[in-house]
């Protein structure tokens, strides 16, 4: 899952944040469907769809320049339907862009769809690891296509939006830690009041835009790049749109890398997953404090982790009573400083950023951490991924109503996980007064034709704990699962490893993975660069 919003209150109501022929169409295997409400008519609408995009293909040309893809990247649109139960109803376009693989013919093997998690996250940027000719991804450059796409709501493809884009970027925002029951209130008024701009901006897609349709579109993708099967990598949120793909379509997906996986059980959609993902939040900031403190002689926050957690809640409580610079207030902390709990290459900068804050310079953590209202293209991206995460979260599963069960949960673990979850709670409470129809999560099940898929998972990761791909693992029969052990970064597969790197290579080249599941060494730690030493 993406990186979350710390909190709803804020000017305004603003919300801010923290991968052939006709002919081979065939129906998704026998119960396949079964567990989506109205499964048969929207399985008869992804074949129907799928068969006109097969015949229609896709019109390759340069991507406009404001997309920022440079050839030989090239762009184009399939066509999907709004609701699956009504093939020749009301259409969208998918945005999709590739980058033709290296190889020869010989060594050409298809096309790898992309996924990089959300949900709101866009995948169009993919094919650039083609074009930069990135080392970590050369041998599969070789093998496949890459295929990038915006689903459904994001980007190019019929983007929805919950709020002016420029009041998403107000700031400072309040403490996402409530003080009393009238900050709860006033948090409950504003997700209630953007829930309705959800509604009243775009209400006409909210009950479409479900991971279920975006597997769909997936499939109906697969249909118009003229291929019977499809290969696909999802990280994060990715891995759920990609277990719902192979649930719903076992018999169409070839290959199947998941990485950082989102626990796909149906009571863990979405609700118990946001109150899981809380408790490991907390674990995993506490690895970075205790990191920063093993290097205090670079950055001087303190040479133990409980030091340095004073420092955070020092600063935390600064910012609360006067935001630094006028613009970083708590809100705006707990943004930032989540991102070195979701990926080390955040370790260095966020903990550098707040050592020159402490020794006197608030610029670059004021720089980084608060909003910036001049981007005006950054900000619609901003409000575009945030209202589509909230959409799709919000249309797949039923949530609770009940703000007695939400104020009761997150006030308990907010006990042992005080750095995340009242953030996360604020973040995901539209969801109780949702305006559009809630649905059913698919049943990820193994049915007949899912090939062998590779799963990879870090054991510390926050975003999606651990627990998430031994499910997965149990779902998805014969599965080989690689665990990186001592290491929380999300998106395993981006990082140098070469224990998972080369398995990740032979699965996706040659088909080859290990006769048994595989542990990993944990990848390099950071280290601070002697520049950030201080005299």
């Amino acid at each position: 899952m993406r990186l979350r919003p710390a909190s709803l209150l804020g000017a305004a109501g603003t919300v801010v944040t923290g991968a052939l022929v006709a002919g081979f169409l065939t129906a998704p295997a026998a119960g396949a469907t079964e567990s989506v409400p109205g499964g048969a008519a929207e399985a008869h609408g992804a074949r129907v769809a799928a068969a006109k995009a097969a015949k229609t293909g896709i019109k390759w040309q340069d991507c406009p320049a404001s997309w920022g893809l440079e050839k030989p990247i090239e762009c184009g649109y399939v066509t999907v339907p709004v609701d699956y139960s009504k093939p020749d109803g009301r259409t969208i376009k998918i945005a999709v862009d590739r980058a033709r693989s290296t190889g020869t013919a010989a060594e050409r093997q298809g096309s790898l769809i992309y996924n990089p998690g959300g949900p709101g996250g866009s995948g169009m940027r993919f094919p650039k690891r083609v074009t930069t000719k990135s080392p970590l991804w050369a041998k599969t450059a070789k093998a496949y296509d890459y295929i990038g796409f915006d689903p459904r709501g994001v980007g190019h493809s019929a983007p929805i939006s919950c709020i002016d884009p420029q009041k998403f970027v107000a700031a400072p925002k309040a403490d996402p830690v409530p003080s009393d029951e009238a900050d709860k209130r006033a948090q409950r008024k504003l997700a209630r009041a953007y829930a309705d701009g959800c509604a009243e901006r775009s209400g006409d897609l909210l009950p479409y835009l479900t991971t279920a349709n975006t597997a769909r579109d997936i499939d109906v993708v697969r249909a118009a790049l003229g291929e019977k099967k499809t290969n696909y990598l999802g990280v994060s949120y990715g891995t759920y749109l990609g277990a719902v793909y192979g649930t719903l379509f076992p018999d169409h997906v070839r290959r199947m890398v998941l990485d950082s996986i989102v626990n796909p059980a149906r009571d863990n959609i979405w609700y118990q997953a946001n109150l899981e993902q809380d408790v490991a939040f907390e674990g995993r900031f506490k690895d970075w404090e205790a990191w920063v403190a093993q290097h205090d002689a670079v950055f001087h926050l303190g040479d133990t982790q409980a030091k340095v957690q004073q420092g955070w809640e020092k600063i935390r409580a600064t910012a609360k009573k006067n935001p630094i610079g006028g613009v970083v207030g708590p809100a705006e902390l707990v943004n930032y400083f989540q991102s070195a709990a979701y990926y080390d290459s955040s370790w260095v900068p966020v903990a550098d950023a707040w050592s020159k804050y402490v020794a006197g310079d608030s610029k670059p953590l004021i720089s980084a951490a608060g909003p910036n209202p001049a981007d005006t293209a950054g900000n619609i991206t901003a409000e575009n991924s945030n209202a589509v995460y909230t959409a799709v979260e919000c249309a797949d599963a039923k949530w609770p109503t009940s703000w007695r069960k939400w104020d009761r949960d997150n006030t308990r673990i907010h006990k042992k996980a005080p750095f995340m979850t009242w953030a996360n709670a604020w973040m995901n409470l539209p969801c109780a007064t949702w305006g559009a129809p809630q649905g059913t999560p698919v049943e990820v099940a193994t049915h007949k034709g899912l090939p062998q898929t590779l799963l990879v998972q870090s054991t510390r990761d926050a975003a999606t704990p651990y627990a998430g791909a031994v499910e997965m693992h149990k779902r998805f029969k014969g599965s080989r699962l690689i665990t990186e052990k001592d290491a929380g970064s999300h998106g395993v597969t981006g990082l140098v490893n070469p224990c998972i790197n080369s398995r990740v290579d032979a699965y996706l080249v040659d088909g080859r993975t290990d006769s048994q599941d595989v542990t990993c060494a944990p990848h390099a730690t950071p280290e601070p660069p002697k520049a950030a030493a201080k005299s």
